[in-house]
């Protein structure tokens, strides 16, 4: 089952429609880092991050990892391990996987800049918890945990994102 992006805030699986949030600049062609654009087009999913401590019943069929203390994800277009998984502390910049905020207790990896990956085109676009106000995102998309949840219990590894089409 594919789940679909629209540029009005919402995203729909099956019969299910839920609020989100997309990148701070909406949807668009991504052109180069930190440009604030939820990247348009046909993606797949990669890998669920899950807090352990925090996400008590988590059910998909997609591949899981729970996060640790030591994970980030590469964002500097500098370094050769740039839009993966790392291990910290790391040179560089990067993003911490966990949190003290809440909105990467459930992430849902989207690849993005994957295969190969380009320097420079965009990094760590995911799918994760939205902020309570649904606050637009530095490019991903963010739902409320229960619609996330939901949602991965619907997609398999077949699924793909598509963003910004019908």
């Amino acid at each position: 089952m594919n789940v679909f992006v629209d540029g009005r805030g919402f995203i729909r699986c099956g019969e299910n429609r839920w609020p989100c949030a997309v990148g701070r600049s909406g949807l668009g062609q991504k052109s180069k880092e930190g440009d604030g654009l939820t990247p348009l087009g046909t993606h797949a999913f990669g890998r669920v991050f899950w807090r352990q401590d925090r996400i008590a019943d988590l059910q998909t069929v997609l591949t899981t990892l729970a996060s640790r203390q030591s994970m980030g994800w590469c964002d500097d277009p500098s370094q050769d391990d740039y839009n993966t998984l790392i291990t910290l502390p790391h040179l560089g910049r990067f993003e911490e996987l966990w949190r003290q905020d809440h909105i990467y207790d459930l992430v849902v990896e989207i690849l993005y800049n994957t295969n190969p990956i380009i320097s420079g085109q965009g990094s760590a676009i995911f799918m994760h918890i939205a902020r309570p106000d649904l606050s637009p995102t530095e490019g991903c998309i963010a739902l409320k945990q229960d619609d996330l949840l939901e949602l991965l219990r619907m997609i398999n590894e077949n699924s793909r994102l598509i963003v910004g089409q019908k």
